[in-house]
């Protein structure tokens, strides 16, 4: 008897086309491939909707078939599992394949209306075409990354709208029954304030779709910011590992009064360095992982420090942001060692520049140079929430740069802080190709997991092999 999947492929194909179904070798291979250290995940078949109505009959028809569905838009964020389906077997559904337009940019209002296939760097194109009157924010992810698939993942960027969701208005979801459902004034026929009035009439529905699977998005509104006339990155290094304690104290205040309207980075030496270069094999001896001095050495190599602070001021001049800018840098010398580096110095730096694009809303490959840190292949996210308090912080680097150390993987971590909390980007790279090395990565990932969890730290985001622990 064939499994459910092979009736539901063959109904879709039937009302939707040929077209809309593929269960290829290749396709499946694609679909199932990602960067994790437990392997790749085969779906059964991949359907390919072109609107929110085939969409609904594809959930309808997987209803009466017992069918497991697993969407997806772009499935370009490396760390967490690409476009693999959470569970070996299911059928993706592509909703971003044939859905990725642009249905309307209000240059009044200052919102877009996208369809999921709507990626970081279609938009900028689009707003880039119209006179860049607009701008995004974006992930210094992949441009090729989806807006919608970001936003429902709790994904965030760096510019005054850097919480996706938080400036995300609208949107039209098809339920696990095959209804239609529109957020916010949506809901309401006829209604002109759909992607601008964000709560509606009614209880507040939105998040339920946040990492979940209570419905597919085929639709939402996004709201955009006027680009300003300047804007400029302010750049403070420090040399030392144990910097990161005072550096945290220094940003809470300026971020609790809004004294600097981006999310401020504190990036480690290695997430910097690692856009540029590869691991030093041949420093080291083929050992892992990298050692303390080496790691000085490449510090001094690279003209960077233990850590990179980075922020950005936006204004009508470079003239109106320089008495800002002077404060900020006033504030961070406090410290007695932070090193300024003004906006034109780092735009000769690839390691800074990166952070000036993605404060000015410009969608980067740069960043994904850390990906080929160690041969293989291999990447997964770690990203727990870490206080803004200082002694905190120091604990939580110590902790993970053990653990890390302990499995021969280095300490290569973003910290997105605001003010009250920060989420700690943990980028470990590995050789997927070795599968002792994939155990211990599936180990490493574990223990931090549980070392944060009984320090009372969760994670926001969970890459595949671990979303169920």
């Amino acid at each position: 008897m064939p499994p459910p999947s092979s009736e539901f492929l063959r109904a879709v194909q039937q009302i939707l086309g040929a077209d809309a179904v593929d269960s290829s070798e290749s396709a499946l291979t694609r679909y199932g491939r990602n960067r994790l250290p437990e392997g790749d995940r085969r779906p059964s078949g991949v359907v390919y909707p072109r609107s929110a109505a085939e969409v609904q009959t594809i959930v309808q028809l997987a209803n009466e078939s017992k069918t497991s569905l697993y969407s997806t838009s772009t499935g370009e964020n490396s760390g967490l599992g690409l476009k693999s389906p959470v569970q070996p077997g299911c059928v993706i559904v592509d909703v971003g394949a044939h859905m990725k337009r642009i249905l309307d940019i209000d240059e009044t209002l200052c919102f877009a209306e996208i369809e999921p296939g709507v990626t970081y760097q279609n938009l900028y194109d689009e707003l880039g075409r119209r006179g860049h009157k607009l701008m995004l924010d974006t992930t210094s992810g992949s441009p090729d990354g989806g807006i919608v698939g970001n936003t429902l993942d709790k994904g965030a960027g760096y510019t005054p709208y850097f919480d996706h969701f938080g400036m995300s208005c609208g949107l039209e979801v098809v339920l696990g029954d095959g209804r239609l459902l529109r957020t916010a004034d949506g809901a309401s026929p006829g209604a002109k304030t759909w992607h601008i009035a964000k709560y509606g009439y009614g209880p507040y529905l939105d998040g339920l779709f946040l990492q979940s699977n209570f419905g597919i998005v085929t639709r939402l509104g996004v709201w955009l910011m006027p680009r300003p006339p300047a804007i400029r990155t302010v750049f403070c290094l420090f040399p030392d590992d144990e910097d990161l304690g005072d550096i945290i104290e220094l940003i809470r205040p300026l971020k609790m009064n809004n004294s600097v309207p981006s999310l401020m980075k504190v990036t480690s030496d290695l997430y910097g360095i690692g856009t540029v270069t590869t691991y030093p094999f041949a420093r080291t001896g083929e050992k892992t992982p990298l050692s303390d001095d080496i790691r000085r050495q490449l510090q001094q190599e690279h003209g960077v420090g233990a850590w990179c602070v980075s922020g950005a001021f936006y204004g009508a001049s470079d003239e109106a942001l320089k008495p800002l800018i002077a404060r900020i840098t006033a504030h961070f010398g406090q410290s007695g060692k932070a090193r300024y580096v003004s906006h034109e110095e780092a735009q000769d730096n690839p390691l800074l520049r990166i952070h000036s694009d993605t404060f000015s809303g410009r969608p980067t490959r740069e960043e994904l140079g850390l990906l080929n840190w160690r041969p293989g292949g291999g990447v997964c996210w770690f990203l727990p929430a870490t206080p803004m308090v200082g002694t905190i912080a120091n604990g939580h680097q110590t902790l993970s740069r053990r653990i890390l150390r302990e499995h021969g993987f280095e300490y290569i971590t973003e910290y997105v802080c605001g003010p009250r909390m920060s989420r700690a980007l943990h980028i470990i790279v590995f050789n997927r190709q070795d599968p002792e090395e994939c155990q211990r990565m599936s180990r490493c990932y574990r223990e931090l997991m549980a070392a944060y969890a009984e320090a009372g730290y969760p994670i926001s985001r969970a890459p595949l092999d671990f979303q169920a622990e």
